[in-house]
Parts: structure tokens; sequence; C-alpha cells
């Protein structure tokens, strides 16, 4: 199972201007990623993803290089199944045999960000791969599933506090959620315009729908706190991602002066990073990205833990479909998971990249059962969509 041939590119799909959002991300016309395709000797394809930036839309020219002409190289000729092993060569670079023979990292430069994400796409190919030949799903390889369908929540939320309500029920009313999440911060400017949005939120959906609300970073400490305040009386599920990811500090003194949960990491990458936010008592809610914090092997870790600090894991899934199918597999497989997040803004790059249906029925989400990851790439979608910028 000798690895053939390793290829990337930067797919890019337009999102139709009657179904784009405006967000702190600004107007959302492009969904984005770096997806890759692995292939062995004997003709196994694994399909992975790599991503660098968080929302929908980012520029991956240097993503798609890395994989394609540093990390693609080095791939071939390896066993595809040597998954950990691959994983720590990525990871330590010239230093990896020094590294496996001393039991403990070394990486050359700090690993983080974009030698991660490519990592991170590298390992759910290999993880598709090892599942295909094996004819087994991931899960499966991951030690089994707890559940065959899991809870998921509806993760969109845009709108004024006049339309909010409406937007919430149509998410309902689309996939029977029974947890939804919103957007705050920035976009609205003030913290009290945020907070008007939640309470009509809350008004709208009743107390028997779960109500999670995402600042994406973009609060101070102190704006946070406020916020915090403001919406101390709406029973929120979670508040995201409240400050920045790189003040660790700031994120421990908002969950500190608040009740409500605090959930964070799609920017976080690596075991190490999460081992910060739970030493520093910083998250109450784990969400690593599979396509940025180094993939399912790393996102199993991060969810062991989780676990070993009592924390739960809810990987953040707003990506494209080998992403996507990915975090299925580490929630089935995870003891700390508990929700899986689904885009209900618009998402081609789950939707029409796969042959597929996915879908969510009464706010629950099928578990594939299939070898690998459970998904079949279009390719003719694929080609026609490379971006060649």
């Amino acid at each position: 199972m000798r690895i053939k041939d390793v290829k990337a590119w930067w797919v890019s799909i337009p999102i139709e201007a009657a179904r784009q959002h405006r967000s702190d991300f600004g107007q959302v016309r492009t969904f984005d990623s770096a997806i890759l395709r692995i292939e062995t000797e004997d003709g196994i394809v694994g399909w992975g993803e790599g991503k660098n930036a968080a929302g929908s839309a980012g520029s991956y020219g240097a993503l798609v290089h890395m994989l394609n002409h540093e990390v693609g190289p080095q791939l071939i000729g390896r066993d595809a199944g040597d998954i950990s092993t691959i994983w720590e060569m990525l990871y330590n670079g010239v230093r990896h045999d020094s590294a496996a023979r001393s039991g403990h990292a070394m990486p050359v430069i700090a690993r983080r960000g974009m030698t991660v994400a490519a990592i991170s796409a590298v390992d759910i190919a290999l993880w598709d791969i090892l599942g295909k030949s094996l004819g087994v799903p991931v899960w499966k390889l991951l030690g089994g599933r707890k559940l065959e369908r899991m809870p998921a929540y509806a993760s969109g939320g845009w709108a004024n506090a006049e339309q909010i309500g409406d937007q919430l029920h149509s998410y309902i009313a689309a996939g029977g959620f029974k947890s939804i999440k919103m957007r705050v911060g920035s976009m609205d400017g003030a913290p009290h315009i945020s907070a008007a949005r939640v309470k009509a939120a809350r008004k709208a959906i009743g107390d028997d729908v779960e109500l999670m609300v995402d600042a994406h970073g973009t609060y101070t400490v102190a704006d946070a706190k406020r916020f915090a305040h403001m919406v101390a009386d709406c029973n929120l599920a979670w508040f995201e991602e409240p400050v920045i990811a790189d003040d660790k500090s700031g994120m421990a003194e908002v969950r500190a002066a608040t009740c409500v949960p605090i959930s964070a990491g799609e920017s976080e990458a690596t075991r190490f990073a999460f081992r910060d936010l739970a030493v520093l008592k910083a998250a109450d809610i784990f969400q690593p990205d599979p396509a940025f914090c180094g993939g399912i092997t790393e996102a199993m870790r991060i969810g062991t833990i989780a676990s070993a600090f009592n924390l739960r894991f809810a990987p953040h899934l707003w990506a494209g479909a080998p992403c996507f199918f990915a975090g299925l597999h580490i929630c089935a497989a995870s003891p700390a998971s508990f929700v899986i997040e689904y885009s209900v803004g618009a998402n081609p790059m789950i939707h029409d990249l796969v042959e597929e249906t996915i879908v969510a029925r009464d706010g629950m989400i099928d578990i594939p059962d299939t070898p690998g990851l459970g998904f079949t790439i279009s390719e003719d979608f694929l080609n026609a969509h490379v971006h060649h910028g």
C-alpha cells in the first residue's frame, strides 16, 4: 500500500447571491478549501482537506503549493498505513528520526498554522485509504462508534433582531434541529446590539431549543464580559470564541466571569494548544477543526485531553466534505463528543462536491458505515471549480 501520487487543488465554489451572507468575514461570495487526493500503488484513493481560513472564503494558493511541492514528495513510496509515523515525520521534519528514537516531539520550528493544515489534509486522506483498504468505516479503526446517529446543531444566524427569529425558525423547519448557533460580535458593532439579537432569538424559539452564540474571536475581554452579562438570562448553551485564540489567559478571564460555557479551538493547531486551554481553565468545550488542528489523528488526541479534564468536545465542521465526514467519524468514536456542527449557510463544498446527500433529520445526522470516510468526490465538479489564480 505504497503511496504513488499526491495532488492538491485550491477549490473555489461560487455561492449564488441569494444565499450569500455577511458577517465579520465580510460578504461571503465563495467557498474555498484545499482538497487533497492521495493514491496508492494498488489504486486506492483517499481524499483529504486542509484549511488556513476559518470562514468559508480564503486564499489557498500557498497551502496547495506546500502540499504539492513540499509535503507531497516526502510521501511518495511510503506505506499509507503508517499514519501516525507519517504525522510525526511531517511534524518533526529533518529531526523526525531523532524524535522517534527519543520519544518526544522536536520540530525544527514550532509547528502551527499552514504546516499543520497540510499535515491535516494528508492525515485525513490516509485514514480514508486505510478504511477503504480494510473495507471498514474509519470509526471502526478509531475504536468503534458510540451512536449510529448523533445530534446536530444548525450553524448560521446572521439576521438582525427583527429577522433573527424567522431565520432560526427556518432552520428548525428544514432539519428539525433542537439546537442552533447564531453569530455575534464585531459584525454588530457594540455588544448591546448583539445582546438584543440574542434576546430576540431566545424569545422567538422558546426555551426548548438550545441556543449558542459565536463571536469569532472579535471581542476584547472587557466587551466579552459585558456581552455575557447582558445575555445572562438567555440560558445559552455556549459562548464560542469570545476573544482571539492568541489570548488564552483573556479567555480564561471571560470564563471565570460568566456562567455561560465557553467553547473554543477552531483556530488552534495541535494537542499542545488544547493542553494549554485545559490547564489555563480557559474553555469548557473544545472545538478543533480536523482540517486545521492536525487531522483525525490529532483530533482524537485532543478529544482525549478533553475527556481527561472532564471537558466536552464538539469539533468545528464548517468545512468541505472531507473535513465534515472526518468530523462525523471523530465524534462517533470520541467519549467526550456530544453534538455535530451542521452549516445551514450555503455550503457547496459539502453538498455539491460529493455524490452522497447529507441531510439532517429530526436534528440528527447519520454516521456513515461505508468503507473509509464514506463519501465519493464528484471529480467533474472538483475539476470545474479549481482556482488557477
